[in-house]
């Protein structure tokens, strides 16, 4: 069996690619589902359910195997037939593409033991545990022995779990994304989707237009654009809210309502901005592997392309 960390698009494509060659595997994420940038918040205020794609937008298909595997799972058009959205949220996406796959979901993976072909998992409560940060005290859930281990979740947590893969990953360079999802109680004056020039907002949308969403909740999804993030990046979640629904208002001619229900979510690992260049790593004496988008392309479809180069290396 082999050992899947991150149920993101790259890790998934992985799952599913040596799935069929009849290779059993396990993924473990972090995530209460899979998906990783896939994702998809919903919430409750005053009785009306809300809920808003505050990851990856939407998804183009370039190639024959990622349209294939956007058209098995469900995905529509929106807002032109060149890219496609799940329903009804795009963490419906990963789902269906994850099938009966098993999954160790809500575990942080912090530490890989053991020896090539008989490798262990090491794993904790995702909610007593962070990237970057000291494990816990607490011990640890131990998975294994795996005959191989595969890792796709971004480059700088990769190489914090592998350190003997820092120095081919050293060059990655991801740009941060602060997001604000916001629901109004009436209709704003601002086309369906903006992606400004030059603008603290990178892109915004009205979430509730996509298909399958319920287009009177009037929610929003605003995305701050890199310069902006990096300036604001560790402010607290709560300080952000009003200062980029402010940027906001400031594409529109008329003066925006305050939103009923709003919240922020930083994605430190958002848009690749200097990449591997090679479509995996995969070292077959250890029996480790790496793949992500950040291997290829800022593109969801450069992440399943990894993983199914990964997973063709390895069979």
């Amino acid at each position: 069996m082999i050992a899947i960390i991150g149920a993101g698009l790259a890790g998934l494509s992985a799952a599913r690619a040596l799935d069929a060659r009849g290779i059993p595997v396990r993924l473990f994420d972090k995530g209460r589902a899979p998906g990783g940038r896939l994702a998809t918040r919903r919430a409750e205020h005053d009785g009306a359910r809300l809920q808003f794609d505050h990851g990856a937008q939407y998804l183009r298909a370039a190639g024959a195997g990622f349209a294939a595997a956007l058209d098995a799972a469900g995905a529509q058009a929106w807002p032109d037939a060149a890219r496609r959205v799940g329903v009804p949220g795009m963490s419906a996406l990963p789902r269906a593409l994850a099938g009966a796959l098993p999954l160790v979901a809500s575990r942080h993976v912090g530490r890989i033991t053991g020896q090539p072909g008989a490798w262990m998992v090491q794993h904790w409560d995702a909610k007593d545990a962070r990237p970057g940060a000291p494990l816990p005290a607490t011990p640890p859930t131990e998975d294994g022995p795996f005959s191989a281990v595969l890792v796709t979740i971004p480059a700088p947590q990769a190489a914090d779990l592998l350190p003997g893969f820092a120095a081919p990953l050293a060059g990655v360079r991801y740009a941060p994304c602060w997001t604000v999802m916001a629901a109004f109680d009436a209709r704003l004056p601002l086309p369906d989707t903006l992606r400004p020039e030059g603008h603290a907002v990178g892109w915004a949308a009205r979430d509730s237009s996509k298909p399958g969403r319920d287009a009177a909740t009037e929610c929003w999804v605003v995305q701050a654009a890199p310069g902006w993030t990096r300036a604001h990046l560790e402010r607290r979640a709560e300080e952000i809210v009003a200062p980029l629904l402010a940027e906001l208002a400031s594409l529109s001619a008329a003066p925006l309502p305050a939103p009923r229900w709003a919240a922020a979510h930083r994605w430190r690992y958002s848009l690749l901005e200097a990449s591997l260049g090679q479509a995996c790593l995969w070292d077959a004496t250890q029996r480790i592997g790496l793949a992500g988008d950040w291997c290829l392309a800022g593109r969801a479809e450069a992440a399943w392309d990894s993983g199914a180069a990964l997973a063709a290396a390895i069979a």
